[in-house]
């Protein structure tokens, strides 16, 4: 009987709650308003013929790489920064090899990394969701092939100092260091100019979050040019849809729009972490476009689905017991979401003592 490899066997299973999403989605990461109106136009223009014909992924690459400030050897569009992380294992893991996350992270890197019958050293962050840049290091050793950093972090909303991730590409030049940029917008700080001068690295940018492109799933994987060819090997060459391809060129062209958009998700972190501090409600402060707090509470995210808000459960995330996860919308939305939360916060009679613990 027909049976998978053991490896796919043990993956655990990620289902997104995506059914019955109605109401304000802040609940995961998404552009809460939508891509620019260029997108848009570009669009109603995409023809029969253009969808006719195998996407041509090579001009639009030389475009991003021009919009990076990098060369087009450098760069790999792929399907969603999910593609980029499974390209990346496959590329550089095998049964026997190690592969280093700090958890909690991105879920996907588990499981992209199993996949592949390598071994999963998961390290647990720091007190505050700091980044453990010994403990990571003191982890690395001659199997390890792979360490997967989200900078931004997803759930937490937290960063590794720069250093740090150089640290560790220097102390493990065998190992593939990926940082996943993903929400690299409303932090403003990146590795990309780095890839040069460190052949290991590769940092990973989506234009799911920001440029508000999720449906469309598409991203781009950046290195060293030598490194970037052996992944485009494993790659197929028309990995990426053409109404994406069309599209993108139009999404990076409207930087106003994004700009726009990235501070007054800013302003919106801004004025939600206030909400909480002055509600007694404890979070983590953040550098993306969410905030993760702890409210102890199972009632509190069905009471704001009832108010018509949508956030993330993040309970089963290590050290994230009795928390969630908060989209952050520009100015309008943030009205919504905190008229609901000061409602909320009184109808369960949640006080300070229950919310602003950390432990």
């Amino acid at each position: 009987m027909l049976s998978p490899r053991e490896a796919v066997r043990m993956l655990p299973s990620y289902h997104p709650p995506l059914g019955g999403r109605d109401g304000l989605r802040l609940d995961f990461n998404e552009n809460t308003i939508g891509c620019s109106p260029r997108v848009l136009n570009c669009l109603r223009h995409v023809g029969m013929e253009q969808l006719a014909r195998y996407p041509e992924r090579e001009p639009v690459e030389a475009a991003v790489a021009d919009f990076f400030g990098i060369a087009a050897s450098q760069l790999l569009l792929t399907n969603g920064v999910d593609e980029a992380i499974h390209l990346l294992c496959q590329t550089h893991l095998e049964p026997g090899d190690e592969a280093l996350i700090v958890v909690p992270t991105y879920s996907m890197y588990r499981i992209y990394i199993m996949a592949t019958g390598a071994q999963i050293i998961a390290i647990p962050a720091g007190k505050g969701f700091c980044f453990p840049t010994d403990e990571v290091c003191n982890c690395i050793t001659p199997r390890t092939r792979l360490i997967a950093i989200a900078n931004p972090n997803n759930p937490t909303g937290t960063v590794a100092p720069q250093q740090d991730l150089l640290r560790l590409a220097a102390s493990a030049p065998d190992s593939a260091i990926l940082v996943d940029e993903a929400y690299f917008e409303f932090y403003g700080q990146t590795l990309l100019p780095k890839c040069r001068e460190f052949p290991n690295l590769f940092v990973a940018r989506t234009f799911s979050k920001a440029y508000g492109l999720a449906g469309l799933r598409i991203g781009a994987l950046i290195g060293n040019t030598d490194q970037i060819h052996s992944v485009r090997r494993v790659s197929s060459p028309y990995n990426v849809n053409a109404v994406a391809l069309a599209c993108l060129p139009e999404a990076i062209a409207d930087q106003t729009y994004i700009q726009h958009y990235v501070n007054e998700i800013r302003e919106s972190r801004t004025r939600l972490e206030q909400a909480l501090e002055a509600s007694g409600i404890y979070f983590w402060p953040s550098e993306a476009n969410f905030v993760l707090a702890r409210v102890r509470s199972t009632a509190f995210i069905e009471q704001m689905r009832r108010r018509g808000i949508l956030i993330r459960d993040r309970s089963n995330d290590q050290g994230c017991e009795g928390c969630v996860r908060i989209t952050l919308g520009p100015r309008a939305h943030t009205d919504r979401l905190l008229a609901a939360l000061q409602e909320t916060l009184e109808e369960l009679g949640m006080t300070q003592e229950q919310g602003a613990s950390p432990a």
